[in-house]
């Protein structure tokens, strides 16, 4: 049983010392990423929703190549998921509300 227990041990302290490197590259980018916005950034997201509309009204998103379309409907598609589910959450149900 000692034998079991001490190589858990060793098992967890492996693991924990191979795992150090990727999760303190995990923290950075979550420190880094999911900030919320500043008003200093601000100008930036005024300036990004006019460049959206301008392109919608110019027709410039025709320009867009294959990749860039595909990822733009994946962040679209994930966006809206996450929204559905945000609702689920929510409503602690799946259909509607539970009265």
């Amino acid at each position: 049983m000692s034998a079991a227990i001490s190589k858990a041990l060793q098992l967890c302290k492996t693991a924990a010392v191979a795992s150090k490197p990727v999760l303190s590259k995990c923290l950075y980018y979550a420190k880094v990423e999911m900030v919320p916005p500043k008003l200093s950034d601000l100008p930036a997201i005024r300036s990004g929703i006019t460049n959206l509309i301008k392109s919608a009204q110019t027709g410039s998103y025709r320009n867009l190549t294959v990749r860039e379309a595909w990822l733009n409907t994946l962040v679209g598609a994930e966006v809206l998921c996450w929204f559905f589910v945000g609702e689920c959450i929510g409503k602690r149900h799946i259909v509607g509300y539970d009265v």
